[in-house]
């Protein structure tokens, strides 16, 4: 299941609402259209999201009109500023969106569209390259026999490739190793229940579905190897904002002396973030928490609060896998090093260049 593709002047996505019961491709041709599907979570994951809003300056260029047009860039800037604003805590949307838009500077409007979906492909291809290699690297921090934890969902559905967190899993499966994998419910959206069961079953991997507030007594009773998380932003001191339940994960982690691995791409690393404090969270809509799938069982009038994400303080974190190494705290210096010499342009938020 390819969690989006590039056909006919489209991108094609696998809606992941509905997963694992049906398998429902959805085919977007407008900023609106990809803009509804960002926010509902029908395309989700860090690395996939990049990818979308790379997609989304190409469909940006043609939804802009004449080429010729004076106000032509300012258009498809506009629409691709709508973009990198659908959901504010990933960083790899905005990042995907800048690096469209950097493929476009000091070139002709008639030449845009071709290039933003140059770059956007080029990108595609970097990011299963990407997986690979976090996966065969953070491959060595699983043994045979052990037992392991992850939420959320960080795999094949979440990138182009592979996977990061649980393509980790995924590789140490493929070389011959075996484990089980407790895999968190993931509330309110249930991401961990629906998704990453059905990944990993596929693989044929031994899991087993536990509540998210099971986790530390699962540490606790089962014993647990290693926890592994993918990331949504990552500060510069390591600070990592994922799905909401993380932050709790990693105390358990800490309390019971369980490595706390986090795997991302460099593309998720916001080196103008200097903490977690910094990093914007996305509240979503209450009635995520009142009920799922067209059932409530809260009252509809119940007060409530939805993070969509927590922030896992840099010192819980054992390390950070990326497709260039392993980081090791102290963060701020080993992912300081790690990004010196390269180029990722960002999209500021609030801003359109």
């Amino acid at each position: 299941m390819e969690p989006l593709q590039w056909a006919d002047d489209a991108l094609v996505i696998v809606d992941q609402t509905v997963l694992p019961h049906r398998i429902h491709r959805l085919t977007l041709d407008s900023v609106d259209g990809l803009c509804e599907a960002i926010s509902a979570l029908r395309l989700r994951g860090a690395p996939a999201l990049g990818l979308g809003g790379a997609y989304g300056v190409a469909l940006a260029c043609r939804q802009a009109g004449d080429p010729g047009h004076p106000d032509y860039m300012q258009r498809v800037e506009g629409l691709a500023h709508r973009v990198a604003q659908a959901r504010p805590t990933a960083v790899n949307l905005s990042w995907g969106v800048g690096q469209a838009l950097e493929a476009l500077r000091g070139h002709a409007g008639a030449q845009w569209s071709c290039l933003a979906l140059e770059r956007a492909i080029a990108l595609h291809q970097e990011d299963r390259a990407a997986c690979r290699r976090m996966s065969t690297l953070g491959a060595a921090l699983v043994k045979h026999g052990g037992r392991y934890l992850t939420h959320c969902n960080a795999g094949p559905l979440a990138t182009s490739g592979v996977g990061t967190a649980l393509g980790v899993l995924l590789e140490a499966h493929r070389q011959g190793l075996d484990f089980e994998v407790l895999v968190d419910e993931t509330r309110p959206l249930l991401q961990g229940a629906r998704l990453t069961t059905l990944e990993l079953m596929e693989a044929g991997i031994r899991v087993r579905l536990i509540t998210d507030s099971m986790a530390p007594f699962a540490m606790a009773r089962l014993g647990v190897d290693g926890v592994f998380i993918g990331a949504d932003r990552i500060a510069a001191n390591g600070d990592t904002a994922n799905k909401v339940g993380s932050y709790g994960l990693a105390l358990a982690a800490r309390h019971h002396g369980v490595p706390f691995h986090v795997v991302a791409p460099l593309s998720t690393v916001d080196a103008s973030c200097p903490d977690g404090g910094a990093i914007p969270i996305e509240e979503r809509s209450a009635d995520e928490l009142r009920g799922h799938a067209g059932r409530t069982w809260a009252l509809e009038t119940v007060p409530a609060w939805n993070p969509a994400f927590d922030v896992v303080p840099a010192d819980w974190i054992q390390d950070i896998v990326t497709e260039e190494g392993l980081l090791r705290p102290p963060f701020t210096i080993s992912i300081a090093a790690v990004l010196a010499g390269t180029s990722k342009p960002l999209l500021k938020e609030g801003t359109q260049e």
